[in-house]
């Protein structure tokens, strides 16, 4: 029987597609109807899945929040959103219960001990208040839904608002035909099988997890979710439950492979098949370490919130053109535009546009100009820089994060690798910062290694070995923690905020 995984629970998928029949019924009772919105304010948890089923009965629009965020963050996409439903874990309701709209319709999920104890949490901060409805006793005491058939909309993902705040990604209602050919995109790109043991070890109201979750769910023998990433715990985690597929973040490979050898000896990995890689470039160091020790089995995808995914690159198309992010998957169109909006020869960097013929089509709830504004030729950007070679695509960085120094493009992303092949180094961002001779030069974000020393006279002339002199940052700062969510992307406005408000200059 297949079953789900969190910690020490277990529950089978057809509990979990049983509660969602009848969470589907409890949700229409609550108002909700097709092309509506249903929030979710949840870590991972095995109600993630049953409201995710549940919202998709209905021809609605799950939207899963960043339960990282500030509660002011939290409410502004629920307000954004409109949902007639919110489904939350406990002591997340707890931070914005106060200032939630009052005709919105609450389902509260009691947050499991562990993990309470995983984030420090007392056991009083798991339970519903008074008054309020468990989401699971209310679905159980309904009948199964049994309503006509409607039109499949995917998840609104919110986008991360490292610039600005973020936008929820709509999309249109798919067709048949997209439908299958979604699928059969997502069988190539993540290895989808009948039997497979899939980890989801991102959090999942990312898009990259979210759409996982969604795909594995009636394909695997065992999903396996983590509550947070440990680099330890995920390497036991493969060992004890067999696991064959995964989606994961280049962070956490870096994590993982600065493990003490001794450590990574303790488990065997040897059953993983098909693990992919996605939501930032992978310093090629880290990718070619990995799979000289997991063996050719490392993926990697690239596309976007708004785009689905773009490129497949295998393991063996990686070894022979490393640094590539692979093809254009079928369906797939792509183009590389400079400055001027004219098309850029071959090995030539500028903005990336892509087109998947197997995704919907989409627009920034209540921003259609955005979106207009995105678009060129039928082509899609999601603000990356690259280019083509051979077919093949390269990327360079994100547009908002490139750095005009004197006239030349740096791009941190760049020296960022670097940086976390550094001994010393666990976390680090590399960002602009404004300058009065150069306009901008490059400043380093460092969080060490626990027990780690490193000082800026080391890293410099670590990274003078393997950078340009005009690609070493002019000023590096360290923190004991970096403002990073848990799928490992850093919230790098946060951090070059202060200095260009000290310059009197808004980014």
């Amino acid at each position: 029987m297949a079953s789900i995984y969190l910690d020490e629970r277990s529950v089978s998928r057809e509990e979990v597609l049983a509660r969602a029949a009848r969470g589907a019924r409890l949700l229409h009772e609550a108002g909700v109807r097709e092309g509506d919105a249903v929030a979710l304010l949840l870590r991972n948890d095995f109600a993630f899945f049953e409201a995710m089923q549940a919202t998709a009965a209905l021809g609605a629009y799950a939207v899963p929040i960043n339960w990282h965020g500030k509660p002011d963050e939290v409410l502004y996409v629920i307000g954004d959103a409109q949902p007639k439903v919110l489904i939350a874990h406990a002591d997340l309701l707890a931070t914005v219960r106060q200032e939630l709209p009052a005709d919105l319709a609450v389902f509260v999920v009691p947050t499991p001990p562990e993990l309470l104890e995983r984030f420090g949490l007392p056991l009083a901060a798991g339970r519903p208040a008074p008054g309020e409805r468990a989401w699971q006793a209310a679905a159980d005491a309904c009948a199964p839904w049994d309503g006509p058939a409607v039109k499949l909309r995917s998840s609104m993902i919110y986008t991360s608002g490292t610039t600005g705040r973020p936008k929820g990604v709509q999309r249109e209602p798919a067709t048949a035909e997209q439908v299958a050919a979604n699928a059969a995109l997502l069988r190539q790109v993540w290895g989808v099988e009948p039997g497979m043991r899939a980890l989801i070890a991102g959090p999942m109201y990312h898009a990259s997890p979210n759409s996982y979750a969604r795909q594995v769910l009636p394909a695997a023998e065992r999903i396996v979710l983590q509550s947070r990433f440990d680099a330890e715990d995920t390497l036991a985690t493969i060992a004890r439950h067999g696991i064959t597929h995964a989606v994961m973040v280049p962070t956490m490979f870096v994590r993982i492979l600065k493990l003490p050898e001794a450590v990574r000896r303790k488990y065997d990995v040897s059953s993983l098949r098909w693990v992919v890689h996605t939501g930032a470039p992978c310093p090629r160091e880290v990718k070619q370490a990995l799979m000289d020790w997991w063996g050719p089995v490392v993926y990697e995808t690239y596309g976007g919130t708004e785009v689905g995914t773009a490129t497949l690159s295998t393991p063996q198309d990686w070894l022979a053109h490393p640094g590539s992010v692979g093809r254009p998957v079928p369906g797939a169109r792509i183009a590389i535009y400079g400055d001027d909006g004219v098309p850029v020869a071959d090995g030539v960097p500028g903005e990336i546009f892509v087109k998947v013929d197997a995704h919907p089509d989409f627009t920034y709830l209540h921003d259609d100009d955005k979106r207009r504004a995105a678009e060129r030729d039928g082509l899609i950007s999601v603000g990356d820089v690259g280019y083509l070679q051979d077919g093949l695509l390269y990327i360079c960085d994100r547009r908002s994060d490139m750095v005009i120094s004197a006239g030349v493009n740096i791009y941190p992303a760049e020296v960022e690798a670097a940086l976390a092949q550094c001994p010393g180094v666990q976390d680090c961002a590399v960002f602009g910062i404004p300058d009065d001779e150069f306009g901008e030069v490059l400043a380093a974000a460092i969080e060490l290694l626990p027990h780690s020393d490193a000082t800026e006279a080391e890293l410099r002339g670590y990274l003078a070995e393997k950078l340009a002199k005009y690609k070493i940052p002019r000023k590096f700062d360290f923190y004991e923690r970096l403002p990073r969510e848990e799928s490992g992307k850093i919230f790098k406005r946060k951090l070059r905020a202060p200095y260009w408000e000290a310059a009197g200059r808004r980014i």
